[in-house]
C-alpha cells in the first residue's frame, strides 16, 4: 500500500504549474477586459488542477500496466515501482477526473456558458485516451497536440471566455505561450525517456524526432514563447517584462542541448515548470498593473 507521501509523489506536483499558468494568464486577461470574475477564476483553477492530477495518475496506470515504467529514470511510479495497485491508481484517477467534472459544472453554472459542458468532456477524454485505451495517442506522438491544446489554448481562452464573455489579443498570444512551454516540459521529459519508450514501443514526438533534434525543439519553443509576448508591446507595452525570464531559460536550455546522462534532464522539468509560472506572473502582471495605477 503507497504512503500518503509515495501518493502525493505519484501526483507530480512539479506539473502543477503547467495547469494554473493558463488560468492565472487567462483571469489577466479578463481583467484587462474589465470583466475579471474570481469566483470563475478559482473554479477554473480547480478544474485545471484536478485535470492535471488525473492525467498524471491515467498515465501512471497506463504506462504502468503495459510494462513502460519498469525501467525508468526520474521520478517515482506508483504501478511501475509496486508501490500501489493498478487499480488503486486508476481510481485515484477516476476521482481527479470526477472532482475536475464537478468544477467544471460549477463553472459552465455561474459562466452559463453551457456548450463548455462538451468542451469539458472532450478534456476528460483526451486525458485519458493520452496513455490509456487500447490504441493511446501519446504512443503515436500525438501527446504534444493535446498538451498544447488542452494546456494552452482551451485552459486560457476558456478561463477569460468564462469571466469576460470575449477573449482578446493577450489572451491568445498568453494561450499561445504557456502552450508551448507546457509542450517543452513534456518534449524535456520524453527525451529523457527516449532509450526506454523506443524499447516499449511508445512512440513520442521525441522519438520520431530523434535525440538531436528533440532538444532543439525544446529550447525553440521557450524563445517562441518568451518573444511572442513582443506583438503584445504596441497596446500592452508593459509586456516587454516578461523578456526577463530570458536568463532563467538559459541553464534549462543548455542542459537539454549538452546533457549527456538521461538523469542530467530530471532537473529541466522543474525548471520549464517554474519557467511557465514566471511567464504566467509576468505577463498577467503587465495586463493588471498599468489599470490599477
Amino acid at each position: 500500500m503507497a504512503t500518503p507521501a509515495q501518493w502525493i509523489e505519484g501526483a507530480r506536483l512539479r506539473t502543477l504549474p503547467m495547469a494554473i499558468a493558463p488560468v492565472i494568464i487567462g483571469s489577466a486577461a479578463a481583467y484587462d477586459l474589465d470583466g475579471f470574475r474570481p469566483l470563475n477564476a478559482v473554479l477554473a483553477a480547480l478544474v485545471a488542477l484536478l485535470l492535471q492530477v488525473g492525467v498524471n495518475y491515467a498515465n501512471d496506470y497506463s504506462d504502468g500496466i503495459r510494462g513502460t515504467d519498469d525501467v525508468r529514470v526520474g521520478p517515482l511510479r506508483l504501478v511501475g515501482s509496486g508501490a500501489a495497485t493498478p487499480r488503486q491508481v486508476k481510481y485515484a484517477a477516476f476521482l481527479s477526473f470526477g472532482l475536475a467534472m464537478l468544477a467544471g459544472l460549477g463553472l459552465v453554472l455561474v459562466s452559463q456558458a453551457w456548450w463548455l459542458l462538451l468542451v469539458g468532456a472532450g478534456c476528460v477524454l483526451a486525458a485519458w485516451g493520452y496513455t490509456g485505451g487500447s490504441n493511446p495517442y501519446g504512443y503515436l506522438g500525438l501527446g504534444d497536440v493535446f498538451v498544447f491544446v488542452f494546456f494552452g489554448l482551451v485552459a486560457t481562452l476558456g478561463t477569460t471566455f468564462t469571466q469576460a464573455g470575449q477573449i482578446s489579443l493577450p489572451a491568445v498570444v498568453g494561450a499561445v505561450g504557456t502552450g508551448l512551454i507546457a509542450t517543452a516540459l513534456l518534449m524535456a521529459n520524453n527525451v529523457r525517456d527516449i532509450p526506454t519508450d523506443i524499447e516499449a514501443g511508445k512512440r513520442t514526438l521525441a522519438v520520431r524526432l530523434g535525440d538531436r533534434r528533440a532538444r532543439l525543439s525544446y529550447v525553440l519553443m521557450l524563445a517562441v514563447a518568451i518573444l511572442l509576448v513582443l506583438a503584445l508591446v504596441p497596446t500592452h507595452p508593459w509586456t516587454l517584462v516578461v523578456l526577463l525570464l530570458i536568463p532563467a531559460c538559459l541553464m534549462p536550455s543548455w542542459l537539454m542541448l549538452k546533457g549527456k546522462k538521461r538523469k542530467s534532464l530530471i532537473p529541466v522539468l522543474k525548471q520549464t515548470g517554474l519557467i511557465n509560472l514566471g511567464y504566467s506572473v509576468l505577463l498577467a502582471a503587465a495586463l493588471v498593473l498599468p489599470k490599477l495605477f
